[in-house]
């Protein structure tokens, strides 16, 4: 097993508070914890018409009125493609020792089926070098969200045959990078894949059709487990899958219908996928629950099985709790079909981010502890926890921002690092941290509104500036802590 392998397989799963002179503790992480940086093709790469990339989805969604902020596109983004070799030196400075990125299907398979593009993987392969020349190990996300518009064009994750059109994209993916990349996963988020491109259809391809969503779901699980099974058979070390799950929590601790919601939501959020991929198939309550709004013929005899193969790394993507209430006259949420007359949403309350989102890194905890116990032996990997600020560039040169003092990120960022700090001393096995983002980008159907970035980006010059939370980072990965 190569070096860069034992940093996520390898783990002494030790947190430790070390006194400090004054009588301030510093939160040490466990030895070989990965720290690093996360970012995804569509939001940073630009290019979208170089060197032979097709369209995806997402440019097809982006340009229909209505569905993206003032109608932005990634057509640019952040240039990523062409300005690659100094983000990689970006990340070195900043001390990064991993940096995840996701490959754009529609630059390997135009049309998401056939040979492979050579003129797209050699941009992977140009980014996966840079990246070891630096000694930042790279973790490749096989997908997020950019589905070539070919699929997309015959029924894309409803249709069975994109799981098997998948399976053949990451064998030719990993046939070029497998020689240098250790750890893979497959899908980013499938949870958002399906309910918001599908159910309430706030994200490519803007579908609104619960049955599709449920479809969807299924096709998503396995398209993993069947590219998860190539991986494998090519050579591939370290394959997981990266999710979302939620946070959910009652509204009244003490209300038998609020606990009644909780299970609903979250068996549409979480055990639907953790389920078949940790524990052998989907749960009992929530084929039922799916039963009432389409038949799941969908599901083939052999299937789960083949979903629950096992994975080496569970990545986690963690922003915020989400609370419930049981109610007969709930509106429910379109992004959980069948919730309607159920489930009322509580809005978030407290300090919030840019987004809306309520900050409470204690549901980090919670979420890791939870996993852990109920899905023993996976280790964990937060692949994605950050926020998005109204940042305020300080003094401005004539080259752009000096500074971004952005101490509600840094705040953000602090309270969820203590939380992960709280799990691994409960005896959670977590192995590292990822930062969304490295760079302020394209978020989806906000456009370029929304900040995430620990890194200021100009979108007219394209200078990158980091902000106050990227010099935070870089003592925090210097000091293996807090």
């Amino acid at each position: 097993m190569s070096e860069r392998s034992e940093r996520t397989s390898r783990h002494s799963n030790e947190a430790s508070t070390t006194p400090r002179s004054g009588g301030v503790d510093e939160l040490r992480f466990p030895d070989h914890f990965l720290w690093g940086a996360a970012t995804a093709a569509y939001q940073i790469e630009g290019a979208a018409r170089d060197d032979g990339r097709g369209p995806s989805i997402w440019d097809t969604f982006s340009r229909t009125p209505g569905k993206v902020y003032q109608g932005h596109t990634g057509d640019v983004a952040c240039d990523h493609y062409h300005r690659y070799a100094d983000d990689v030196a970006l990340m070195a400075e900043l001390g990064l020792r991993a940096y995840r990125f996701s490959v754009a299907w529609p630059r390997i398979q135009p049309d998401g089926t056939g040979p492979a593009n050579p003129r797209g993987l050699d941009f992977y392969d140009r980014l996966t070098d840079a990246l070891l020349d630096r000694g930042i190990d790279p973790i490749v996300t096989l997908y997020h969200w950019d589905l070539p518009q070919a699929l997309g064009d015959r029924g894309g994750w409803t249709n069975r045959d994109t799981a098997e059109h998948f399976a053949t994209y990451a064998t030719a993916v990993y046939a070029r990078l497998g020689d240098r990349i250790d750890v893979w996963t497959t899908l980013n988020e499938p949870w958002c894949s399906a309910y918001l491109g599908y159910g309430n259809g706030v994200h490519a391809p803007g579908e609104q059709d619960p049955g599709a969503a449920f479809t969807a779901v299924h096709h998503l699980l396995l398209g993993h487990g069947l590219a998860a099974r190539a991986l494998r058979s090519a050579g591939a070390r370290s394959v997981g899958i990266t999710v979302n799950p939620a946070d959910v929590r009652p509204a009244d601790p003490e209300s038998a219908a609020d606990a009644a919601a909780v299970r609903l939501v979250d068996g549409l959020h979480n055990r639907i996928f953790l389920d078949p991929l940790l524990a052998g198939g989907y749960p009992d309550d929530v084929r039922e629950h799916v039963a009432r709004i389409i038949e799941p013929t969908f599901i083939r005899d052999g299937d789960e099985k083949l979903i629950a193969a096992p994975i080496d790394l569970l990545g986690i993507n963690y922003y915020a709790p989400g609370y419930v209430a049981g109610r007969p006259d709930g509106a429910g949420n379109d992004a959980y079909p069948g919730t309607e007359g159920a489930v009322h949403f509580v809005p978030p309350t407290g300090p919030l981010t840019d987004m809306g989102w309520m900050i409470e890194p204690a549901g980090l905890t919670r979420l890791l502890e939870r996993i852990a116990t109920d899905y023993p032996g996976v280790p964990l990997l937060i692949t994605e926890n950050g926020g998005a600020f109204p940042d305020k560039p300080g003094a401005d040169s004539p080259d752009g921002p000096t500074q971004v003092m952005d101490t509600d990120r840094i705040a953000y960022l602090d309270g969820h690092l203590r939380a992960a700090h709280e799990a691994i001393s409960r005896g959670v096995d977590l192995r590292g941290y990822l930062v969304w983002s490295l760079l302020d980008n394209f978020e989806w159907a906000e456009g370029y509104r929304k900040r995430f970035g620990i890194v200021h980006v100009d979108y007219l010059t394209q200078r990158r500036t980091p902000k106050a939370s990227a010099r935070w980072y870089q003592e925090v990965i210097s000091r293996n802590g807090l």
